[in-house]
């Protein structure tokens, strides 16, 4: 019997919250008490920051469709699915990090014996051994899209996923949240945060969106009070969207492990079921509903694991 290495992915736009899910499970996994190897979807990424300013710049020079980082052409696509494959099947894979600040650069240089700046990438290096499951969180954890390179073909990621995690909040939600994050936490003003989406919507379609179906549970924030103009500094929503109280969570669930979503929802207070794949939550109930949807998947995932390692 062959050992399947495990991979849980959160997929999700630029502004969706994948790293609120990332700290959900994360927590999932300590509790556990598991070895996780964590890949950052920016570490595959094709250029660094420089390099991709001077590719976006070129994109608009030659009137074209304006590069941005959710296409595949400014992603390792190939890079991306080599290493799913290869952990799936050795637990074993190179990653690297993309360095987003100053405090990230001095963590990555002393590590490493390097001289990074921001907006670099580190040296490829073997992930860590005698993990227990890898955990990806980007843009891309579910991708299958063929290359136009010269060595043509079909890179499908999604494939070697056992547990994919979609976060796709009500588009005006997410545009708030990215506005207000690239905002307070990157030198971005509101118009430019804007432009940039403007740019990104036909990427968003082709490449973000359908990975919703083929996630196995997809978490969507819906607000219940009014974000009519995620733009506007006048809202009376806070800047980075509809508190949890304001918002509802729908809960859509297509894993074989999760036969009958009544029992979950029999859990949670003031849920129901809109039909059988579907729950509906109240915001402040998401983290407590990941807790009880995919805490029995991963258990299952690194039980199976761990039987077939015990008959080598």
């Amino acid at each position: 019997m062959s050992v399947q290495h495990p991979i849980v992915a959160v997929t999700g736009s630029s502004g969706a919250g994948t790293s609120f899910v990332k700290r959900a499970v994360e927590a999932i996994f300590k509790r556990e008490n598991l070895n996780v190897a964590i890949i950052e979807g920016d570490s595959f990424h094709k250029y660094t920051r420089t390099e991709m300013r001077a590719k976006v710049a070129e994109s608009k020079a030659n009137g074209g469709p304006v590069l941005t980082h959710f296409a595949e052409a400014a992603n390792e696509f190939g890079k991306l699915e080599e290493l799913f494959a290869s952990y799936k099947e050795t637990a074993t894979g190179k990653k690297r990090y993309y360095i987003h600040s100053e405090e990230e650069a001095v963590e990555h240089n002393t590590r490493l014996g390097t001289n990074l700046e921001p907006g670099e990438f580190t040296p490829w290096e073997e992930i860590e051994e005698d993990t227990d499951i890898m955990f990806y969180e980007g843009l891309h954890g579910a991708v299958k899209r063929k290359d136009h390179g010269p060595a043509e073909g079909m890179h499908d990621v999604a494939q070697h996923v056992d547990l994919g995690i979609g976060v796709a909040p009500v588009v005006n939600i997410e545009w708030m949240q990215k506005i207000y994050r690239d905002t307070s936490e990157r030198p971005y003003t509101v118009a430019q945060v804007r432009d940039t989406i403007m740019e990104r919507m036909d990427d968003y379609m082709e490449t973000i969106v359908p990975q919703f179906h083929r996630t196995h549970v997809n978490f969507q924030r819906i607000p219940l009070v009014d974000t009519s103009d995620p733009f506007s500094t006048q809202t009376e929503v806070a800047p980075m969207g509809p508190s949890p109280e304001d918002s509802l969570i729908i809960t859509h669930v297509r894993h074989k492990d999760i036969e009958d979503l009544s029992l979950i929802v029999d859990q949670i207070e003031g849920a129901w079921l809109q039909n059988e794949t579907t729950m509906i939550c109240s915001g402040t109930q998401m983290v407590k509903a990941m807790d009880i949807i995919m805490t029995p998947i991963i258990q299952d995932l690194i039980a199976k694991k761990r039987a077939a390692m015990a008959k080598l």
